[in-house]
């Protein structure tokens, strides 16, 4: 049996059974083939365009885990695209040959997912990873792929960045684990460290777009750029944030909008009109039902919102009030549509006042119980309620502005 037909014989095969089983065999490459069909069946759900290519070779576990899914990757694709064609409109192309032809180069190619959206879309892109396997690995994809620009450097991206040319674009996604593999957020402490490489990005390129945690706060990582950040895109997929990208040019006085995608939702301001919203809340009365101060719909943000904190703009944009400052939780007297999260019909509101209670909660035995700004933790909420976890009742709780704790009880709206 040869390497290849072992993989395939075993591709739903669990992995550290087979580990056991077959430790010790000698006429298969056995860690080859357990990354393969790790890696294979992981991008069945991450990367289902590279999942259906013949001949994709995957790489071991850490860089399957970090590197983006197919969605994050085509979003950066889209917004490449869209950086280019503005930049065409105000002066032509430059590349490193002179040929007017459009040129990518990343810096940090890792497994190359980002860079095998990104590359269709230049004349020529350049790929740069320190770890001579990957560059291998990548060499050997990007032919799978058709992507025949592309062009695998092995070597200290530092240090090549100097003896390229002028870029279209540059492309950066900085190595958050330090020498002892442990997670790092700040920027200064990622690598390559793109604070002490801004001037030479801004010399280097009409655009570069940095990929970094999105447990940063994006202020900071803005000011720490300085006045070069002209969009910042906080990614999410499946309502979790994913990652947060800075495009950064020479060409920027200072931010210009923030970009909130979650799958299909979109949402975007600028600082301005960030700055300039009063907060405006909403009281909410309890009582078994919603009453006159209680709209009927509750909305909650998705993760790129919340990331973004943008509340009181939300609440003006949408004509919709926050139930208080610190709730993030949106109430309307009517069905907003577009709404950039999940929305609710409030079915019942209620203190948590036993006799409260127990009207609004009853003939409910499960609900999907969740808490914000309130002084338990969902499961203790949950207990408390002798509720069971699941089911189509959502239960939300908060505090009112004027500091009464509040359970809204309530379905999806369709």
């Amino acid at each position: 049996m040869t390497t290849e037909e072992f993989i395939r014989a075993n591709a739903d095969a669990d992995i550290s059974r087979l580990a056991l089983q077959h430790a010790g065999r000698t006429d298969i490459d056995l860690p080859y083939a357990l990354d393969q069909i790790a890696g294979r069946r992981k991008a069945r759900l991450k990367l289902p365009q590279w999942a259906a290519t013949e001949g994709i070779v995957y790489p071991p576990h850490l860089s399957m885990e970090q590197c983006s899914s197919e969605q994050t990757a085509r979003y950066k694709a889209d917004v490449a695209a869209r950086l280019m064609k503005e930049a065409t409109n105000e002066k032509p192309a430059t590349t490193t040959d002179g040929t007017g032809s459009s040129v990518l180069v990343d810096l940090t190619g890792g497994f190359g997912v980002d860079f095998s959206y990104l590359a269709p879309l230049f004349g020529r892109a350049v790929y740069i990873e320190r770890q001579s396997r990957l560059c291998d690995i990548s060499r050997h994809n990007m032919a799978c792929l058709g992507i025949t620009q592309a062009e695998v450097v092995c070597g200290d991206c530092t240090q090549i960045i100097e003896a390229l040319g002028h870029a279209t674009m540059i492309y950066a996604d900085p190595a958050r684990r330090d020498g002892h593999g442990g997670r790092t957020f700040a920027i200064s402490d990622c690598t390559p460290d793109v604070l002490a490489l801004r001037d030479t990005l801004l010399a280097r390129a009409d655009f570069t777009m940095i990929k970094l945690s999105p447990m940063l706060d994006w202020r900071k990582a803005v000011a720490d750029m300085g006045g070069c950040v002209g969009e910042v895109h906080i990614v999410s997929a499946g309502n979790e944030c994913k990652e947060l990208l800075l495009v950064v040019s020479s060409r920027y006085a200072g931010l210009e909008r923030v970009y909130c995608v979650n799958d299909g939702q979109a949402f975007s301001f600028t600082p301005e009109e960030a700055s300039t919203q009063p907060a405006t809340y909403s009281p909410a009365a309890p009582g078994g039902t919603p009453g006159d101060a209680t709209p009927p719909y509750l909305y909650e943000p998705n993760a790129s919102l919340m990331k973004a904190g943008c509340f009181a703009l939300i609440a003006r944009r949408y004509g919709a009030r926050q139930v208080s400052r610190d709730s993030h939780l949106f109430i309307s007297a009517e069905a907003i549509t577009d709404f950039p999260g999940r929305s609710f019909t409030v079915k019942a509101v209620t203190t948590m006042n036993k006799r409260e209670l127990k009207a609004a909660l009853a003939g409910i035995d499960r609900a999907n119980v969740s808490v914000r700004n309130f002084p338990m933790t969902a499961d203790a909420l949950r207990k408390k309620l002798r509720l069971k976890d699941g089911g189509g009742i959502y239960i939300f709780g908060t505090t009112a502005e004027d500091g009464r704790h509040l359970l809204f009880v309530c379905e999806k709206h369709v």
